[in-house]
């Protein structure tokens, strides 16, 4: 008998045949996923299909998300990781955007089960878990993409071609923005006990994940993990995740980090110099005297500067004709490179072509190794040396034992 064939399985009339659909999933979206998620939903060779998360209320929330984009019920939904990797055999990628304690290692879980990775930053608690990060994306042959989502922006690549190109001259210095709140001297004590809930509204032991076990408080899950050494990368690691990796790249230093970190006597880190085996020192600064808004990065060099946060409608430069080729000098990019200014879609490209993303395992080790040795010359109140090499701290042991952290079993890489 004949058989009708809808147009949308052969990929016609503007539709993406299902053999050339990425299959999405999600683990631990919630403010900031859920703006991950809606930014990817949209892209037409994506399907999202399915939700891990420990609370069963942000369960439910991406579900209605995806569900009323897609017009149906579809979307599935998972308390467990460890069921939800190995049952959904058909998911190609993960958007991975749970608390900083959880990034690597949902990414290297995820990775061992066979799925590319998009996950947010910081992408590592210590330098060891960012190690395990580029050896399982090595050895399974994974595309992961950390959601340092400036390096895929035109007024951030402008401000680095004109670095590349030559424009500045020498570059001696670049400025990296650390978040103006929380300290770097995080605090060690917990949350008072409160009753714990039903597993299936807040998995609390999923929810700590590798953490030291610490009682329930419902402000964990509210977002006030933040500035507790157990659950996150400090004031430092905050912004720095994203304008460390920034500077790093702009200064052919991605596949490194800082050689040596001078402390300063305050509680933030404002002010510390890093300097890096090319010569090239990056300042951390709290403020915004360089720029204005967010993540801003400042490039300082013989011939001129740049400077750019979020919010600009063009960079700030020392000499206003260099704006003239604004679009010329971002579209030499794209061809050169033949990266999008979207970094979603930079990374749904890559998971097809198997091409390493812009933000790949070991921009985001580096940059995230240099954020680590920072924190830890603020911890132990002195300047650090650290052999990028051999990955260490030289000569000193102290600051070798603070490059990992115990990890609760069973959640351990």
């Amino acid at each position: 008998m004949p058989s009708l064939i809808p147009g949308s399985a052969l990929g016609l009339n503007g539709a993406v045949a299902p053999s050339e659909r990425i299959v999405l999933g999600g683990l631990g979206i919630g403010g900031r996923g859920s703006s991950d998620l809606r930014w990817m939903l949209p892209e037409k060779d994506v399907q999202f299909v399915a939700v891990c998360d420990a609370k069963k209320a942000q369960r439910q929330a991406v579900k209605r998300i995806v569900d009323d984009k897609y017009g149906n019920n579809d979307c599935a939904t998972y308390r467990d990781i460890r069921e939800f990797l190995a049952l959904r055999t058909d998911i190609d990628a993960l958007l991975i955007a749970t608390g900083d304690r959880w990034h690597a290692l949902a990414s290297i879980l995820a990775m061992r089960a066979g799925k590319d990775v998009y996950s947010e930053k910081p992408s590592a608690m210590t330098i060891a878990e960012g190690q395990g990060v580029v050896a399982t994306a090595r050895r399974y042959a994974r595309v992961y993409q950390t959601g340092t989502q400036r390096l895929s922006e035109e007024n951030f690549t402008f401000a680095n071609e004109l670095l590349r190109t030559g424009r500045l001259g020498h570059v001696h210095t670049v400025r990296a923005h650390i978040a103006p709140w929380d300290a770097a001297e995080m605090k060690y004590d917990w949350l008072p006990g409160e009753p714990e809930p039903p597993r299936d509204e807040v998995d609390w032991d999923q929810w700590l994940g590798p953490c030291p076990w610490r009682p329930y408080n419902p402000a964990y899950t509210r977002g006030g993990w933040r500035g507790y050494y157990d659950f996150h990368t400090s004031c430092i690691g905050e912004w720095g995740a994203h304008t460390f990796a920034q500077c790093q790249v702009a200064i052919g230093a991605a596949d490194t980090s800082a050689i040596h970190y001078g402390y300063v006597n305050n509680p933030t880190g404002d002010g510390m110099v890093t300097k890096f085996a090319n010569g090239a020192k990056m300042v951390l600064s709290r403020g915004d005297k360089w720029w204005h808004g967010s993540c801003g990065v400042r490039y300082e060099g013989t011939e001129g500067w740049v400077a750019i946060a979020d919010g600009y409608s063009k960079p700030e430069v020392s000499s206003p004709r260099w704006l003239d080729d604004f679009s010329k000098v971002v579209k030499d990019y794209i061809c050169r490179t033949q990266r999008p200014m979207s970094h979603v879609r930079d990374f749904f490209n890559c998971v097809k072509s198997r091409r390493l993303a812009i933000a790949n395992p070991e921009v985001m080790h580096r940059s995230m190794s240099t954020v680590h040795a920072a924190n830890i010359c603020m911890w132990l109140k002195r300047d650090m040396k650290f052999d990028p090499v051999k990955e260490e701290f030289i000569n000193d042991a102290e600051a070798n034992r603070l490059r990992s952290r115990a990890m609760r079993a069973p959640w351990i890489i």
